[in-house]
């Protein structure tokens, strides 16, 4: 091992921006160092207290992303009469995926941003179009700048994520790496709560849908702020040639004891990569393309089981229903909130794999009960009981698994230098089709039924049931080491 911390002596104090370790230096590490692991096994796991704060922080990026998921759910048709489009389904359509939109270009270049400047700059640089979007909603007298304004939070809503899943996944110990991500889901969860009940004023006073976008600065700028004082990714530093600066955030982050096996593990997995930056190239054709495949299919039908449509149009759904929106909808956000906290309990024991076929079978089921409520075999109480009934079950499966799991998962099986290209080719899927969902959803509801479209998303659940469990690999308790040698060894058979 000394031959590990010589090499990082060398390296203190300069910024090496190419570096690839001797094959005699790989040789000697692999002699001295034959059992070390990222969680320093042979000593305990390092303390979850070290390295919470920086979530913390971190997960405000999920706050704003689940607040402007939800804002424009209780406030679109005050909004819509406010600026003079009520009534046009496009216009209200656009509303929502005018944001999902400049989510897809941000998520285009989150991958370029978080390598270029790294993890906590590109929170920052995340906070600031959410911030100056939300201004120019709250100020707006026209569809046209509301729909501005919504582009330019999307933009920072596409770049958060990725970051979110790079950062958490890169400063968490491995024992609570699920966990961790997990708690982003609740921060989600949080948002769509609060946005859900800013918005509750907005039927009896016409202009507070404004209020609602102002709010939405204030945890941008505490993100901005406060990110400055929270350690930077260690994988990105050594990726960068910093050593020098990752062994100090790795003590940050946990404890003296581990820098060292945790060094040697980030040396181990940097073996013969270039440390240029990605190509698409080797993402689309390369040995990480199972990877890319993997990610993308699972955002794919994440989205195409129509998670998305209730969290912004749950309002009119239980409108057509007869329920009252505000109070269903907040029963919505409740049972987000409490499937994301089941899954932060059961994501480090039960694992991402298990999860992920219990939320989709249990989503498909959901969906078939909503679909029984309208029709004919349905009384009045029947239709009421499966439709709002179904909804709920529908959330709280998803918040269980195939909400938080394919963002953590991904950002565990990509290799480091792959890691911010591959999860901004994902969610660039995940944003496209998240565009097309919240367009057509009011369409298709009124060309389709209920009945038909509930179908169409059920079959897209049970898709994903079976593509989980032909293609995902367990990652639970596993170093990001050993999850990179496991997938390879998959790949090459």
């Amino acid at each position: 091992m000394d031959s590990v911390r010589s090499t990082y002596t060398m390296m203190r104090g300069r910024h090496i921006e190419k570096r690839v370790p001797s094959k005699e230096f790989l040789s000697s590490l692999d002699k001295t160092e034959p059992a070390v692991t990222g969680t320093g096994k042979d000593i305990g796991n390092p303390s979850w207290k070290r390295s919470l704060p920086h979530v913390f922080v971190a997960s405000l990026t999920s706050l704003l992303f689940g607040y402007h998921l939800g804002v424009v759910n209780e406030t679109l048709e005050s909004i819509s009469i406010d600026l003079g489009f009520s009534g046009n389904t496009i216009a209200e359509g656009l509303v929502v995926s005018t944001c999902l939109g400049g989510a897809f270009i941000g998520s285009l270049f989150s991958g370029l941003v978080a390598d270029g400047v790294g993890r906590r700059r590109a929170f920052q640089l995340s906070a600031l179009p959410m911030i100056i979007g939300a201004s120019m909603s709250a100020t707006t007298e026209s569809l046209e700048g509301m729909l501005l304004g919504r582009f330019f939070v999307g933009i920072g809503m596409g770049i958060g994520p990725s970051v979110t899943a790079l950062y958490v996944t890169e400063v968490s110990p491995a024992y609570v790496r699920g966990t961790y991500g997990s708690s982003t889901q609740i921060a989600t969860c949080l948002g769509l709560l609060g946005s859900l009940f800013s918005g509750i004023p907005a039927k009896d006073n016409l202009g507070w849908w404004r209020i609602c976008f102002w709010i939405s600065t204030v945890p941008a700028v505490i993100l901005a702020v406060f990110m400055e004082l929270c350690a930077e990714s260690p994988h990105w530093l050594f990726k960068r040639g910093r050593a020098a600066e990752a062994e100090v955030v790795f003590e940050k982050l946990l404890g003296g004891a581990y820098v060292k096996a945790a060094m040697a593990e980030l040396m181990k997995s940097d073996r013969g990569d270039d440390a240029d930056s990605a190509k698409l190239s080797e993402l689309l054709f390369g040995r990480s393309f199972r990877v890319v495949f993997i990610g993308s299919t699972l955002f794919a039908l994440q989205q195409l089981s129509g998670i998305n449509a209730v969290f912004y149009f749950s309002s009119t759904v239980f409108k057509k229903a007869g329920v009252p929106s505000a109070s269903a909808n907040i029963c919505v956000g409740v049972c987000n909130l409490l499937g994301s906290t089941v899954a932060v309990v059961l994501m480090d024991k039960l694992g991402r794999k298990v999860l992920l076929i219990g939320s989709f079978a249990g989503m498909a089921v959901s969906l078939g009960l909503q679909a029984m409520a309208y029709t004919s075999f349905s009384s009045t109480f029947g239709t009421l009981f499966l439709s709002v009934g179904g909804m709920l079950l529908f959330v709280l499966s998803f918040a269980t698994g195939a909400g938080p799991v394919p963002s953590i998962l991904l950002s565990e099986i990509c290799p480091g230098r792959l890691r911010a290209t591959a999860l901004a080719v994902c969610l660039a899927v995940h944003w496209v089709i998240n565009f097309f969902v919240g367009l057509l959803f009011l369409r298709m509801l009124e060309q389709l039924g209920s009945v038909l479209l509930n179908a169409i998303f059920g079959f897209f659940c049970v898709v994903a049931v079976i593509f989980v469990q032909k293609n995902v690999i367990e990652t639970k308790g596993k170093s990001l080491q050993e999850i990179e040698i496991s997938l390879l060894s998959a790949t090459s058979q």
